[in-house]
Parts: C-alpha cells; structure tokens; sequence
C-alpha cells in the first residue's frame, strides 16, 4: 500500500464527518455553531482513527515510518484534543442553546440529560489523559501507563461517540451514525488486536535467552533463540518489541533495533545500553530465561536503495545496534559496494564491537570512523561530533552524490548530522533515519 494512499485514505476518514454532515441539508445556523459542530465533528474522527495509528500496525508504519507514525499519533491527538476541548466555547450563546426556540432541526445541541452526561464526562476524561500522557516519563512504568491511557482513550471515545450521536445536530442521522459507531468498532478491534490477540500470537512462538554479554561501558549484548520454531523473517534495520521473564499476555515489553544478520540464522542479537528499569537488570537474566519477540518493526531497511554506489552509516552510541545487523548481512551476501561507518561515543570505553569492527574493515571494504567526543590522551581517531567537516575528509563528492546514508543515535545528533549532510548535498530522499525520543 503506496504511503501516498494512506495519506489520502486518512483525509477521507476524519473529513467524512463534514462531508455526511453537508449533506443532510439542515437550515443554516449561526457561524459559531456551525463551527462548533464542525470542530467537534472533526476532533472525533482524528480520535477515532488514533487507534490505528498506535505504531503496531505494519500496514502504516511499514510504509511511512514507524518514527513518522508515533510522531503523526502524537501531533494528531494534540490537534483532536485541542478541538474537542475547545468545541463547547464556541456556541454563540444560549439562545442557540434552548430548543424550541428556533426551528426543528436547526438547534446546535439537544440538551436532554442523557445526550449531555456524556459528552460531559468525556471532555474531562480527555483532559485527564492529556495530563497523563504529558507526565508519563516521570510518574508511570511504561506498562502502567500504556495500560491506562488505552483503556481511558477508549471509554473517552465511547463516551464521545455515545454524546454525539445523542446530543449532536448531525450525528443522529443513520448514515453519520452509522459512520460514528463502525469507526468506534474499529478502535476496539484495533486496541484488542494489540492488547489480547498479538500477544496470543507470540505464545505460540516463543524464545529462550541464549546469552547475555557485556560489550562496553554499561552496553551489553543479548541474544536470544527460538524455541520449537524457525524463528523471526525480518530485514537489516528492523527492530522489535521483546519482553523477558513475562507472560506472553503483558504490557511489559520495550523496543530494541536488533544488530544480528538474517543470515546468521534464527537466532536474534540486540545490542542494548543500560537506561531504564529493565536495561538495568539485564546484566542479572540468566540464560534459559523465557522471553518474546513482537516484530519485525521499522523502516530503517535498505531494500528501496538496491542500486545506490555505497553505503554510509552513522551511529551514535547504541545507535550502532541496528548498523551492525547492516554490516553484517552486506558482509554475508558478499555485497561489493564501498561503505563506511562513522560511529560516535563520548569515551573509548563505550565503543562497542570494537574487534569485530577493526576485523570487517581490514577484511571487507568497510572503512571505519570512530569520533570521540572525550577522547583519551593519543587519541588518533576523529574528536568531538560528526560534523560535516569530517564527514568531508572521508567521503568524496561520488559519494555524497549516489550514497545512501543510513543514520541512527540520539535524536540531537540525528539532526545536526542530517542538516549537514543536506548542507553537503545529499538528496534527501538518500537518507534514512528513524527517531523514537519526542518532546
């Protein structure tokens, strides 16, 4: 599916409302409240279609980016609250508000109690989950609250759907009705198909950690095997969602880029820096320990850049995981073209892969770059950030023309390194990144 469909398919569902809307021909109103209603209209139908666009989804995130659809789910639910919130201000007063008053058909609201209840406890709700989501680093585990804003945003939608079909000018008719609650049903499915059904699906699949190791300053390796199964078809660049020591049933599970070949085989290495509650712990899972894979993930893959002259990738940090799984199946399919890798640290101690790196470059045509921005006395290598200055002195200008430059590391560093290498010249259309931290 063309990601320029999915852009057009999407406009056609949240402007539907307005469209079912025009058609059914009532008597003009006032211009605050026809916008009233329209704002409405159009903050439930971008809530609705949220559900879909939770990043589980290949359809979507396969095709636009997994990064562009977290962002899409994040902007686009700002952009609904914000109308929802808003659409109870802009009646133009109470006389819009009092049935009767005006001819039948043309009152904004219908303010019988149980149309009103609610839309009311929505409009709270929706603000509760706002706050929710904007404390969530800080305040919540991650499956607390990844439990808790699915299951608040789906009775906030019910309830949304329930007060408009009720209450609404245009939501009582059959056809937008019918609109309303088919969307509603589609948020359901969506959120047990991701809450209850994949994880159904990953029990019959599942994995044993084969081995942990430790790689560098606070990174380490983890590997893990399938159990009674061939294991995971994925590409180079893909990631996956992995929980370790739970049920296949949970909540509990975090994203990592996976840094093994397909080549290798079935079983799965991740390269993994300890940042969190269970990065922590990692260094502790002993191996046998039962774990799962949702996946593959992303869009950080070479298969539309067959043809390019080379390949460049930029790596800052643990960013290096999903560059690794790169290297290593270009080195297994024997692939001939020129590529380099540019990989970022603060300090020497947490370069990881060192050997294996040092070995590629000596042996294949990898050209290695390591760039320390708190480099040890005699340092040799590059210092300070991948700038376009150093980009520079490895690459010529055949390669900043027919390249592709894969990039993965902090969201800053992906940035500056993107704005320079457009300030170098390279197409965008030649750089693939994917961003998971947002503001």
């Amino acid at each position: 599916m063309p990601a320029a469909f999915l852009v057009l398919f999407y406009l056609a569902l949240t402007c539907a409302p307005l469209a079912l809307a025009a058609l059914q021909g009532h008597p003009p109103r006032p211009l605050r409240d026809e916008l009233a209603s329209g704002v409405a209209l159009a903050g439930l139908a971008i809530l609705l279609v949220e559900f879909a666009l939770s990043g589980r989804f290949r359809v979507i995130s396969g095709r636009i980016g997994m990064d562009v659809t977290m962002r899409l789910h994040q902007l686009l639910a700002r952009a609904a609250s914000m109308l929802i919130l808003l659409h109870p201000f802009l009646y133009s007063g109470p006389q819009s508000l009092r049935p009767g008053l005006t001819a039948p058909g043309s009152t904004a609201l219908n303010f019988d109690w149980s149309g009103l209840w609610p839309g009311i406890v929505a409009w709270l709700l929706l603000g509760a989950v706002m706050v929710m989501a904007l404390g969530r680093d800080g305040l919540y585990r991650h499956e607390i609250w990844r439990a808790l804003h699915g299951i608040m945003a789906l009775v906030m939608a019910g309830l949304g759907v329930l007060h408009a079909t009720r209450a609404g000018r245009y939501s009582g008719d059959p056809a937008l009705w019918g609109f309303w609650w088919a969307l509603f049903a589609i948020a359901v499915l969506s959120l047990a198909w991701v809450y209850a059904v994949k994880p159904l699906m990953k029990a019959r699949r599942p994995w044993r950690v084969g081995s942990v190791t430790r790689l560098a300053d606070r990174t380490w390796e983890l590997c893990l095997d399938p159990e009674g199964h061939k294991g995971l078809h994925y590409l180079p660049g893909h990631f996956a969602w992995i929980s370790i020591g739970k049920p296949a049933v949970s909540l509990n599970e975090n994203p990592f880029s996976i840094a093994s070949a397909p080549a290798e085989g079935g079983r799965l290495r991740f390269v993994i820096k300890e940042l969190g509650d269970f990065t922590n712990r990692l260094g502790r899972v002993t191996p046998g320990t039962r774990a799962w894979v949702d996946a593959p993930f992303g869009s950080l893959t070479l298969k539309r850049h067959r043809k390019a002259g080379g390949v460049a990738l930029i790596a800052g940090g643990v960013g290096i995981a999903p560059l690794l799984s790169h290297l290593r199946q270009l080195d297994a399919d024997d692939d001939p073209r020129p590529r380099v890798l540019f990989y970022a640290n603060r300090a020497e101690e947490q370069i990881a892969c060192r050997e294996e790196l040092h070995r590629r470059g000596q042996t294949g045509p990898l050209r290695v770059v390591h760039v320390l921005s708190d480099p040890p006395e005699g340092w040799q290598g590059e210092t300070g950030l991948v700038t376009s200055e150093v980009l520079n002195r490895h690459l010529d200008a055949e390669a900043l023309k027919s390249w592709v430059f894969v990039l993965c590391g902090p969201p800053p560093m992906l940035h500056a390194v993107e704005n320079a290498l457009l300030g170098l010249g390279v197409s965008a259309r030649n750089i693939l990144l994917e961003q998971f931290s947002y503001d």
